[in-house]
């Protein structure tokens, strides 16, 4: 036998017992918010957002909004709001600008930021789609749930704490006559009620469930590492035992010259 061979057989034991490699999950990451009620509604609920790679899956769930409007299903725009303090509109003076009673989402902007998403039911998500009624969950509860791409703007609100959810479609009966009076600003055929708040809340980094056993890390689990540890041994005592036989062939040719 070859002494290059016999050199070879320990890595060819090695080589035999190496484990796969894993590939690295998607980052990931999940956010969450209490939408609450605001410019005197009684609408609330929760919001979810779970990102994975460029996708986020939204889930929004809303109960105690107006039901009806024009004697049809209310449709609830609903947005995330981004480039803002990352909080809520307060419900104060300095916030009600032209002093109407209530708080419209350009009078909230400087808190709760701009439009980054808009949370259709299909279509596009963009800010384009900021009053698409046509395309928005309706009446005075639902679930809402929808799986598309996350822009860059939005994920980075998201990361740094600044993004805020926004619900909107007040009923018209309840606002100030001077309210009624006015118009949707993105949408002068609708009525301002259309475009005020009525439940909103900001969305923060999900809290991480403790797992009861190790953390699973892509890394094979105690039990399996156990029997890793086996194979790595035995190979080991195959390394061994291929050296001990090296040594008594070596010998063995020394022994006949």
């Amino acid at each position: 036998m070859k002494k290059s061979a016999l050199l070879a057989a320990p890595a060819l034991a090695l080589a035999a017992v190496a484990l796969p490699a894993t590939p690295a999950a998607a980052d990931s990451w999940s956010f969450q918010a209490e939408l609450a009620p605001v410019n005197g509604s009684t609408a609330a609920g929760s919001a979810v957002v779970d990102v994975t790679g460029q996708e986020a899956t939204v889930t929004v769930e809303v109960a105690g909004a107006p039901a009806l409007f024009q004697g049809a299903p209310y449709p609830h725009a609903q947005h995330i709001h981004i480039g803002g303090q990352g909080v809520c509109a307060p419900p104060t003076a300095d916030a009600d600008a032209d002093g109407d009673g209530v708080v419209s989402s350009m009078e909230g902007e400087p808190w709760t930021g701009g439009i980054g998403t808009s949370l259709t039911t299909s279509g596009d998500t963009s800010p384009a789609s900021a009053v698409a009624i046509d395309r928005f969950p309706a009446g005075d509860a639902y679930t809402y749930q929808r799986t598309f791409p996350v822009d860059a703007a939005t994920l980075t609100a998201l990361q740094n704490g600044t993004a805020v959810v926004n619900v909107h479609g007040a009923d018209p009966a309840a606002l100030s006559a001077a309210a009624q009076a006015k118009v949707n600003p993105m949408a002068p055929d609708l009525p301002l009620a259309s475009d005020v708040p009525v439940a909103c809340g900001v969305l923060a980094a999900a809290q991480m469930a403790v797992p009861d056993g190790p953390a699973d890390t892509g890394v094979e689990t105690a039990g399996t590492a156990s029997s890793a540890n086996g194979l790595v041994g035995t190979a080991v005592l195959g390394m061994l035992a291929l050296g001990a036989a090296a040594v008594g062939l070596r010998r063995r040719a020394a022994a006949g010259r």
